[in-house]
């Protein structure tokens, strides 16, 4: 795409057309996934913004599967791998094989060149592990012996994290938690969501038909790109990240000691691509202060480290996000021309 078609406004037709082919792929996928309307959401935002995704959940909640759902209705390779205290590098992106036919070397690509990975029960692999799918989330590329070897496109890795069990497991660096866009929360479902489930686990299930081919959704990526985002959001953003590393600023002063570390600022940047990501699938060609409000505890709640008198006292880290959250103001927008891309007419203090 040159210079200048990014910068070319989009027709809110396109959008809104676009908009209803992502309605229809989440449709195809809940054929199949009961509830979870959150990481679904979460995950096709991730895929649109070229992000990665951290899961938290206890076991059989369906997070394996909703995955696969997605890889299928795009028509993706997908991978699911297995991580363990005794997997190596080469598990993981591959390894090079001698040939004793030819006399040659020959490179055997490993489970990570697929479009969506699965990285299951991310934190029992060791850091040599951890340090390979560093370089495949942030660089897009894998390297076995002297050559770096490009990853698919698309490319999004879902990692999952058990809870309730900590035996054999290790701390995420805090570099590649914080390459995740987002961290999504898996809770319990509902009642009539679980008799559901079981009623249809009783029955043979769907075949999840594809609904978008990947240069569709390449091409999605691309909207998503040069979605207009007025700079009052952009200010919001960067004071909601701001905020967690000094409370104080938005007058929560009382918070200070129970952060040591706040969000860094790609808490901003991944705030804002979701945000644009989101307005597409919301059907509009502009970012609101409301989708960045909406993302905000899934891409700020993995990057703040509370403090050991925050831990003494038992602060709870989602009170703490929806207590900066709440204490922010969002921007008072005022849209202008509905058809015109920068529809956003100047805030009171832009004018003044």
């Amino acid at each position: 795409m040159t210079n200048d078609a990014r910068l070319t406004p989009l027709s809110p037709q396109a959008v809104t057309d676009a908009s209803a082919r992502l309605r229809t792929l989440l449709f195809e996928v809940k054929k199949v996934i009961v509830g979870q309307d959150l990481m679904l959401e979460r995950l096709l935002v991730a895929l649109l913004s070229r992000g990665h995704v951290l899961v938290e959940g206890v076991p059989g909640l369906a997070k394996t599967l909703a995955i696969k759902s997605t890889a299928d209705a795009i028509g993706a390779s997908f991978r699911r791998i297995q991580f363990t205290p005794d997997l190596v590098p080469a598990d993981l992106i591959g390894t090079r094989i001698y040939n004793q036919k030819n006399g040659n070397f020959e490179v055997e690509l490993g489970p990570v060149f697929a479009h969506l990975i699965l990285a299951d029960e991310i934190n029992r692999a060791p850091a040599k592990i951890q340090s390979a799918l560093l370089e495949a989330m942030q660089e897009r590329q894998a390297t076995i012996g002297l050559e770096s070897y490009a990853l698919p496109e698309p490319f999004l890795v879902l990692a999952t994290q058990n809870p309730i069990e900590s035996e054999g497991t290790y701390f995420l660096p805090e570099a590649q938690v914080d390459r995740f866009m987002f961290k999504v929360v898996v809770g319990y479902p509902g009642f009539h969501e679980e008799m559901t489930v079981v009623e249809r686990v009783s029955q043979k299930f769907e075949r999840i038909q594809v609904q978008l081919s990947l240069d569709e959704l390449r091409e999605l990526q691309a909207m998503a790109d040069v979605v207009y985002v007025h700079p009052s959001v952009i200010e919001y953003a960067v004071k909601l990240a701001r905020a967690t590393r000094d409370p104080g600023e938005v007058g929560l002063g009382e918070l200070k000691r129970a952060i040591t570390y706040g969000a860094s600022p790609r808490a901003s940047v991944n705030l804002i691509l979701g945000a644009k990501a989101l307005a597409i699938v919301r059907g509009r060609e502009y970012a609101l202060p409301e989708d960045v409000r909406d993302l905000a505890p899934e891409v700020l709640r993995h990057r703040i480290m509370l403090s050991y008198e925050g831990l003494a006292e038992e602060v709870q880290l989602e009170d703490l996000i929806g207590r900066i959250i709440g204490a922010v103001p969002l921007p008072r927008m005022h849209l202008g021309d509905p058809h015109g891309s920068a529809g956003y007419s100047p805030t009171r203090h832009e004018t003044a």
